[in-house]
This record gives structure tokens, sequence and C-alpha cells, in this order.
């Protein structure tokens, strides 16, 4: 069964080499009580362990069922440990944080054997030593007799082939020794048993067999044994065959063939747990000191967390208010911006000479001059790109469809609305509008309008009302933005940023919203133009703000929502159907005329309030800036009318004359030549009545008698000019009269100009008068004439003057319209649906906005150069490094968080270092059951997992509380509700896990330095 051949064992220390076995060789019997007896260091304890397989010898062999050990490995010799051996050690060697069941079910859980197999046979072992009742006590509980027979128990559990008992009853009184011998005694009766002892009295009565060693060498042996077996040779080969050969191995060995030895996970799991509570005051501790990198790497992402959160937040409000706009007439903004940026990138190549104490000129002017004449306006082809974006967003899963979140089509078109207020008066439902009026009126209450006439009046408050208009110039009707989907009438931007407080959505082109503040609010002056206010309760407001007093709260003036709904009406009246043929071909807008406007507010497309929003308060910046939103159905809805309306249809059909005025367009003579310019000058003239030809006739005179004597005539006015100071008057009246004030505020400011100066001054008046003499001359002198002389005059002159003169006349004294052909067409509401003026393309972040770009630029990359699309990303001159601000955040909390891990590694595997120190004994024991060095790194690295998932855990805890407070503290000092810290669920979890992932690379050092322990110097460490 067991043989050892000459077997030597030596230990090196140093330059010295100690021989602890001299070549001992014996044989042992299947079952028989063998005692080894000697003085200490006389090799006893390195016998038993080699023979264990604890220690390997020098040279020899040793035998095992007729199998030489030489070539056995690692994994052989842990699995012969486990199944055919069974040590009791004179020190116990229980594993106290365990329970005397987990001790002695130890080695039946390296077997494999299942849990419930597994505490059937631990309990009948310890039974069989008499601890039955005492399963559930930790080692520390119990005497010493008591722990032995546990260690006992412990050894048998796994039925091995061989006792090792090393000085069993060395720690032991004389009675429980006699106990401890007698059940060892009981044991041999059916197994080997090898007792190391010192005690030659109790080795001669209880032993079968005594051998006794010295310096290494066996001296006696009372029973000698001696078999006949055939040794092999441990290869591959030969272990195939016995594979193969399972019955006889049965007959041979009585037994199955056993399995290698594996430590669950599970198993060093608990191992480790029962461990860390045994020390629990030191495992919290270190679980917090490794949560304080966790904590702070938490807080980190938590802050990071809310800050991204707040920046998109801003993002997609500042994003919803500055959409990518790209518009049919534009100007490349970035390209001048960026010349007048760079005007000075040049100056490091300056004469480096310059005198450091000297004023020198840049070129500012010029380089600004030279950028604005290579600034171009660009025509974009909307309509091709249009189509180009509808086609787009429709393919499932484009990238258009994927980066834009909404898109809003623009067109030159005024919606005019008008509603009645509380008095029945018809009143235009605009803010700018009444604002100038209301302005107007109270300039001339404070008396800032200056002046005592009316006209002046007019004038000033006119100027004094405009500019406070343009400061608000917010529209109060608003296009809401349109859904992207097919059949969406309002985009998903617009219901995340708004809270629908009372009714519904608008769904239908007559429907409309009413934007109100966060505490339902609207300002007095939206409420006159929805026609909630009367023109007297303006008028009382303009008082008090004139006095300086303050009206008192109206009861009145608060209304429910349904009767905002259910009251409030609007009409939209068609900018073509202002317009009426009255007789002649010319068309008058009938809205000027408080009459004619009932009529056409009578028949107008009537507008109901379909529902009331609210910007969320999560919301920091809507879209919306007006009070009203419409929807893109009404847009379309007056595109379509308008087309066939009768102006549009007039004006369409006369596309050179103006149906406002009958005059002709001045834009289509700009291209005119002189032969053409003089064919349309004797048409214009042949139209005429003989009072408008002679009328004709004097103009053209007092034009030739311009070129004849103006010169002369202003040159004889400016030399008469000699009295300096009536100049100043003459110049400082006139100013004064402008200012509406007196000429000797100002006189003084002339007093420094010369006589020549005062007199250029006065140039442009002195032309025009002199102009007034020649007219009053030329007129004086043919007023002899009739007026059908001065016509038959007139058909002399256009029959003998040449083209040049003809052209002049035309450009002189024709009179054009105002306006152009294409401006009428849009007064008339008339623009093309497929060619917007305006595309607006709405993104949530910037990232997807440089998407959209791309995705243009990939656009003109397909086109002529004609159809490509350009355009200024304002947002994106303004906030251009917004990206790379927010990486390089990121980048250095990267950088902080990697920092914090580092130091929280290095932590946890000293910490570990340590647990293996103190564990040493506790690694000798489980190598002496059978478990392996991988079953060993396994139990350090379960114990690594659980103080990182605690650490973990603890720190994700702390943050949680801590984010309460963090959040009142950057509420306190940035005072933004949005911006809170947040640590969501995924974040945790993945910070736990790379808490546990840290700790067991951390561990994994400690780990293999525990596994590759010495078993025998690890039993030996105390």
């Amino acid at each position: 069964m067991l043989k050892l051949i000459d077997i030597k064992k030596d230990y090196v220390t140093g330059d010295s080499t100690v021989h602890a076995l001299r070549g001992v060789s014996m044989e042992f019997r299947k079952s028989e009580f063998v005692s080894i007896l000697g003085q200490s260091g006389c090799g006893k304890t390195t016998l038993l362990n080699i023979i264990g397989g604890l220690d390997k010898y020098t040279s020899g062999d040793l035998i095992i069922n007729g199998k030489s050990t030489k070539e056995f490995k690692d994994r052989d010799w842990d699995t012969y440990r486990n199944h055919s051996i069974g040590f009791v050690f004179q020190s116990y060697n229980l594993i106290p944080h365990q329970s005397v069941l987990s001790n002695v079910e130890l080695a039946l859980t390296l077997s494999g054997v299942s849990a419930k197999e597994r505490k059937r046979r631990a309990i009948e072992a310890l039974t069989k030593v008499g601890l039955g009742d005492q399963i559930n006590k930790k080692p520390n509980q119990m005497s010493g007799g008591q722990m032995q027979r546990v260690a006992i128990a412990r050894a048998l559990v796994n039925d091995p082939e061989i006792l090792l008992a090393d000085e069993p009853t060395g720690a032991l009184d004389s009675e429980t020794s006699v106990q401890i011998m007698e059940l060892i005694k009981e044991i041999s009766k059916d197994r080997l048993v090898i007792m190391v002892t010192h005690n030659p009295d109790l080795a001669k009565e209880y032993s079968t067999r005594i051998i006794n060693l010295l310096d290494g060498n066996v001296v006696s042996d009372t029973n000698p044994y001696v078999s006949e077996g055939k040794i092999v040779a441990s290869d591959v080969t030969e272990n195939e065959i016995k594979e193969k050969k399972e019955d006889k191995i049965k007959a041979d060995s009585g037994k199955e063939k056993k399995k290698k030895t594996s430590m669950s996970f599970f198993t060093a799991f608990l191992l480790s747990l029962n461990n860390l509570l045994t020390k629990k005051g030191r495992t919290i501790l270190t679980s917090f000191a490794g949560s304080i990198g966790i904590i702070g790497i938490a807080l980190i992402f938590a802050v990071s967390n809310g800050m991204n959160a707040y920046i998109n937040h801003v993002q997609e409000s500042t994003l919803s208010s500055y959409p990518l706009s790209i518009q049919s007439e534009t100007v490349d903004m970035s390209s001048l911006i960026t010349t007048i940026l760079g005007a000075n990138e040049d100056d490091e190549d300056k004469d480096a000479d310059r005198d450091p104490n000297t004023l020198y000129k840049d070129q500012l002017i010029g380089e600004l001059v030279e950028a604005l004449s290579k600034t171009d306006v660009n025509e974009n082809d909307l309509a091709s790109f249009k189509t180009y974006v509808e086609a787009e967003i429709k393919k499932e899963g484009s990238p258009l469809s994927k980066a834009i979140s909404a898109i809003q089509y623009a067109y030159n078109l005024n919606l005019t609305v008008y509603t009645k207020n509380t008095s029945g008066e018809i009143i235009k439902s605009d803010t700018n509008a009444l604002m100038a009026d209301m302005l107007a009126d109270y300039f001339v209450k404070v008396g800032l309008a200056g002046g005592d006439d009316s006209s002046s009046s007019s004038l000033g408050s006119g100027n004094q009302s405009s500019m406070f208009g343009s400061m608000m110039n917010a529209q109060m009707w608003q296009e809401l933005l349109p859904g992207i989907k097919e059949g969406t009438v309002i985009s998903d931007v617009l219901t995340n940023q708004y809270d629908l407080i009372h009714g519904q959505w608008p769904n239908e082109h007559d429907e409309i919203v009413l934007v109100v503040d966060a505490e339902n609010e609207l300002d007095d002056l939206t409420l006159y133009a929805l026609g909630l206010l009367s023109e007297a309760d303006i008028d009382a407001i303009i008082d008090a703000a004139a006095n300086g007093t303050t009206l008192p709260e109206n009861p009145s003036h608060k209304w429910s929502f349904d009767d905002i709904c259910n009251k409030l009406s609007f009409k939209v009246i068609l900018p073509a159907d202002c317009y009426k043929d009255l007789g002649g071909g010319i068309f008058v807008d009938l809205s000027t005329d408080k009459t004619l406007l009932s009529g056409l507010y009578d028949d107008a497309l009537e507008l109901k309030v379909s529902g009331i929003i609210r910007l969320k308060d999560s919301v920091d910046q809507g879209m919306l800036t007006g009070s009203i939103g419409y929807t893109s159905l009404l847009t379309e809805y007056v595109i379509e009318k308008a087309v066939t309306s009768d102006v549009v249809i007039a004006q369409t059909l006369n596309p050179t004359i103006d149906v406002l005025t009958g005059l002709p367009f001045k834009s289509t003579s700009d291209s005119m030549t002189d032969e053409e310019k003089a064919e349309y000058f004797k048409e214009y003239v042949s139209e005429m009545s003989v009072k408008e030809k002679a009328e004709l006739y004097v103009k053209i005179a007092c034009l030739k008698a311009y070129e004849s004597s103006l010169d002369a005539g202003v040159e004889q006015a400016m030399g008469q000019m000699t009295d300096r100071d009536a100049l100043i008057l003459q110049i400082s009246s006139a100013i004064a009269n402008e200012m509406g004030t007196t000429p000797d505020a100002i006189k003084s400011f002339f007093e420094k100009y010369t006589l020549d100066e005062l007199k250029e001054i006065l140039r442009p008046t002195v032309v025009e008068g002199v102009k007034m003499q020649i007219a009053s001359k030329v007129s004086s002198q043919l007023s002899i004439l009739t007026d059908d002389q001065k016509a038959m005059a007139l058909a002399g002159e256009l029959a003998s003057a040449t083209n040049e003169s003809l052209a002049v006349y035309y450009d002189e004294l024709v009179k054009f319209s105002t306006t152009t052909y294409e401006d009428n067409l849009v007064l008339f509401g008339n623009v093309e649906k497929g060619s917007p003026s305006t595309i607006n393309i709405y993104t949530s972040t910037f990232e997807q906005k440089d998407q959209v770009k791309a995705i243009i630029d990939d656009y003109n990359d397909t086109v002529e150069e004609s159809k490509q699309i350009k355009y200024t990303d304002y947002i994106g001159l303004m906030m251009s490094s917004i990206t790379q601000i927010i990486n390089a955040i990121t980048y250095v909390l990267v950088a902080f968080v990697a920092t914090s891990l580092i130091v929280s590694s290095i932590m946890i595997g000293v910490i570990t270092l340590i647990s293996v120190q103190e564990r040493t004994k506790e690694i000798g024991v489980l190598r002496a059951m059978g478990a392996s060095k991988k079953d060993i790194s396994r139990v350090f690295n379960a114990e690594t997992m659980i103080v990182g998932f605690s650490a973990g855990l603890l720190g994700i805890l702390v943050t949680l509380v801590l984010i309460v407070f963090i959040n009142i503290i950057l509420y306190a000092l940035t005072g933004i509700v949005a911006l809170k810290a947040v640590l969501g669920f995924g974040p945790a979890v993945a910070l736990i896990i790379i808490s546990v992932l840290l700790t067991l690379v951390a561990g994994l050092i400690p780990s293999r330095v525990a596994a590759k322990k010495d078993p025998v110097i690890a039993l030996r460490t105390e």
C-alpha cells in the first residue's frame, strides 16, 4: 500500500545543508497502528509530512498503491492528501472562524461532495468521536480534548486510507490522552495509522508497530513489512490503461476512481465571509477606508452627471431658441467675423525694430472694408433643399432624421389678426403696433414730444415711440413648431418644454393656444391686444404712469380658463382680402378705413383658443417668445387662399405695373438700355392728358435750365454770403426748428466755424433755393403758352431728342412704384409653399447640430454650385468651444478618478496581504486537507471581492446621503434649480462592480503569495 525507498530530505540554509532524512526505506500494511519515535530533530515530522504529501523528498521514491510518485504534479498531491490522507495535529489546527460542523465538512467540500451529503457525513463523523451534540460550537468554545476529537473527525470524514497523527496527545492531559489514544487505536483496525510521538509508553501500549529514528535514519522497526508488489512509473500511458480497466481497478482498490479536488467559489466565499465576520471592527474600517475612494468617485460622477444633465438642458433650451437657420439670402458672416478677428494675426510679422514709445496706425478700416468687399450675398435654393430634407426625414434610420428634433419652414408672410376689445372696437392684435401708439400718447402727456405745435409733437412722439417699440420687438403671434412625423401637428420638442394646463393642443388651422407665464399672468399690453382690456383701461394705466401714481388692483381683471377658451375670438384677415378693385384696375387697401375694416372683419377666418400652455418648471428658456401660438396648418391655409385671390391674379397678369398705384416697377428699369427707356418714355407720354403733357414740358424745360445755369446761380448766391453772424443765425434757426429748441441754445456751437465752412454747410440749401428760382423763372416764361401749345412743344421735343436725352427724362421724370413685383406678391400673401424663405433646423445637442452641418456639407458635394446651401451658424460662432470645454472637464475628472482608484487599489492590496499573514496557518490546514494552490487563491480572491463589494455598497450609500447636502450647497451657491447632483442606478451598480473588480485585481498578488506558501511552514506558523 505505502512504501518508502531510500527517502532523503535535505534543507539548504544559507551556505550549509541539513540532512533531515538520510535514506529511509520502509513499507506499511493497509491497516496497522505505527508509532514513530525519536528525539527532537531526528526527522519524525519531516517523514510524516513526506508521507502525507505536504513536503517533497529530495531523492528516493514514495510508492503509493504500487505507483511511483516521482512524476506527481501538484494536483496529484492535492488529490492524494484529500482522498487518501487524514491529518491530526498536536495543535489541532482548527479554523477558528468556522463552526465545528464547518471544520469537519471542509475536507468533503474539497472532494466535491454535495451539501446535503456533506452535512450528513460530517455529523456522523462527529458522532463517532462523541461530539454529535457540539456541531454548532466554535473551536474556542471547546476544551483541548474536544478540539482534538474535532480534528480526528475532520481527518476521518473523507474516509482516508491513511491517518497521520503528529503528537496528537502532546497538548492534552493524561486522562484525555488515553481517550484520544483509544479512539485512534479503534480507527487503526481498518486503516493505516502513523503516529509521531515522544511518549514511548503510549506507543508501546497502543501501537502494533514501533519505528525508531535517529539522525534521519531508521534504527529499529518492531514489525517490519516487505511486499512483493510491482512498482510502475507514473506516466500518462499507464494512467490511461488503468482508466480503461475500471473493473480491475475496483477489484484491486475496492473503491471508485477518485475525482480531483476542487473548492467551489461559494465555499471560498463562506470561508472568507466567516473570517471577516470574526473581525467585524477591522472589516468595517477596511470597507470604509476602501469606500472613501468610491465616495469621491461617486460624488464626482453625481456632480458631473448633474452638470451634464444641466448642460444638456441648457443646450436643448438654447438650441430651441437658436436653431440652425438657413435663409434664402444669406451673408457669410462666419467668414466676415473670422476675417475681422484675424485682422491682427500678422502682428508678429511687423517690424520688430519699432519704437515701443511710439504710437502707430493699425489698418483696421482698410481690412474691414476689404473683408466687406469680399463678403457676398448668397442665394440659397431652399426649394431643392426642402425637397431633399423631406425625403431624408421620411427614410427610417437616416442620419438626418436621427440628428434633428424638429424642422420648421418659414415664409415671407405676415398674419394680420384682429379682435374686438371690451368696448366692441376692432383692434389689431399686435403688441408692437399698440405699443407704438401707447408710447406716442404717453410722451405727449409727459411733455417729452417737444414743441408746441401738433406737427412737431407728432414727429417727436413718433420718434420716441419708434425707439421704444424697437426695444420690445417681440412677436405676439408665433407659429408653433410642427412635428417631424407625418400627421403630427405639434413637435415633441414643444410638448416637452410646455405643460398643457387647460384644453388641448391645436390640431386644426383655426385653433390656437395661449401662452402664460409661471404665475398664470399676461402683461397688460398683451391683454389689451387680446381684447381683454379696454382702451379706457390702457388710458388709465398711461395716466397713472405719467403722473407717477399706482392704480389699485381691479378685481375684474382676472379670467377663468373656460372664459378664455370659450369667449376669446380672433379674426385673420388674409393679406390678399384687404385689397379690392374699386375701379380702373387699381386695388385699394380697405383695412386702413375703420368702416371698411368692419366688413372685412365679419368675413374673416375666425380663430379659437383650444388650450392654454405654460413653460415647465424644469425648463429655463422655452422656444416660444409670443403669447399666441398657431399651427403651420394656418400658414399653409393662408398660402393656398392667396393664390386664388383677385389682387394676386391681377398682379401676376401685369408683372411690370404696380396694381396698387398703376405705376411701373422701378426694378424693371435697372437692366433697360437707353433705347428701351426712350421707347418707354414716349409710350408713357402718349398715355397722358394734355394738361399732364403741359406740366411735363415745363419740367423738361427746368431740367435744361438746370444744366445751363444752376452751377452759376449757386456760385453767385454763395459769393453774396459775406455776413458770418447772419450765416450762424440761419443755420442755428434751421437746426433749432428740427430739434424743437431755440437758436440761442445751439448758436455758440457754430462760433468756431470759419466763413467758408459755414457756406459749405448751407450749400445744399442754396442749391435747392436756386433750383426753385430757376423753376419759377421757367414757369413764368412758359406761362404765356397754353396747355395745347406746351403739349405740341413736348411732341417736338420728343421727336428731336436723342435716346440718351430721353433716357435721362425717363430716369428723372417718370414716376415709379416704390415697391417691386416680388414685394407686392409677398404683401398679398402669395408665396411658394415649396420655396420657404427660411428653414429652421432644431437639434437637442451641439453634437447633433454638428452632424446636421456635416449632412449639409455632404449635400453640397452632390449638387451643382448654384444649388449649394450656405448658412451662418451663429450659435457655433458664439459657443464653438463648449464641446472642447466639456471634454476637458471630463478628462480632468477621469484623471482624478484614476488617481483615487490607484490609491484604493494599493490600500486594498496591503490589507489583503495582512490578511494572508494572519491566515497563514489556515492556509497550511487547507493544503493539508488537499486544497490546491488555486483553491487558496480563490479563498483570498473571495475575501477581496467581499471587501470590495462592502466598500462599494457603503460608498454608494454614503454618497446618496451626501448628495442631499451637496444639492443644497449647489443651489445656495448658484441659485440654479435645475443643477442637481444625481447618481443614477446604472452608475451606482457600475461603481460597485468596479470596486469589486479593483479589489480583486489588488488582491491578485496577495492571493498569489498565499497560494505559494509552503504548507509545512504554514502549519508551523503561530
